[in-house]
């Protein structure tokens, strides 16, 4: 069995080696963000909690978010393992995880963290394009449009989205860099902190990754 968290600055690639991650090992995801979504579309009393402090930018209470992952770790239903997502994103939710964990009988393997430095990702975030008809993606160095832009499936002018602006993008930054500090340095302490350069090309950081990890 195989029990990981994955972790990640905005626009590190931590969603496309979680993808892959979970189909390799078979993995249950478990990801707080993913829940707290399914109960807003419900409109549950949980739902409509989360959704007041979401739009207010800040991050549901420690003791909701862990009673939530407790709930779902209790279930057991990982039978080969699972992957934590979005959770701890405090020194105190991961103290409160790993006396949940010790509850059950159960530990993490490893704790990854998908790093890419701030300047390659304000370059990669600042630099994208999306189609607002259809969705489509482009960056104006590595993927531009055949016309600039223009999206080359619709033919429908490109925008750069609010969050992608350079301004919006190093706030993100500085706000994970400087909650999420202490949650690598606890993880380090414990001998958990895999750091994986996100540099490279996805199937290459993935090789990489596999091979740290070893025969779990």
């Amino acid at each position: 069995m195989l029990n990981l968290l994955i972790m990640g600055k905005p626009g590190a690639g931590k969603g496309t080696q979680a993808a892959k991650l979970l189909k390799f090992y078979h993995l249950t995801h478990i990801s707080t963000g993913d829940i707290y979504r399914r109960e807003m579309k419900k409109g549950s009393d949980l739902g409509r909690l989360a959704q007041e402090y979401m739009k207010k930018g800040e991050l549901v209470p420690d003791d909701i978010t862990n009673n939530i992952v407790e709930e779902v770790l209790n279930q057991k239903k990982y039978p080969h393992g699972f992957m934590l997502d979005g959770y701890p994103r405090t020194r105190s939710q991961a103290e409160a995880l790993d006396r949940i964990l010790s509850d059950l009988g159960i530990k993490l393997n490893a704790v990854i963290n998908v790093h890419v430095s701030d300047k390659v990702l304000l370059e990669r975030m600042a630099g994208r394009r999306v189609c607002p008809n259809c969705g489509e993606t482009y960056h104006l160095r590595s993927h531009p449009p055949v016309k600039e832009g223009i999206c080359d499936v619709c033919m429908t002018p490109l925008i750069q989205r609010e969050d992608d602006l350079e301004k919006s993008v190093l706030n993100r930054l500085n706000i994970y860099n400087r909650l999420t500090k202490p949650l690598l340095d606890y993880y380090r302490e414990k001998g958990l902190l895999l750091v994986i350069n996100g540099e490279g090309s996805a199937q290459s950081i993935f090789k990489e990754l596999v091979t740290r990890l070893g025969d779990y």
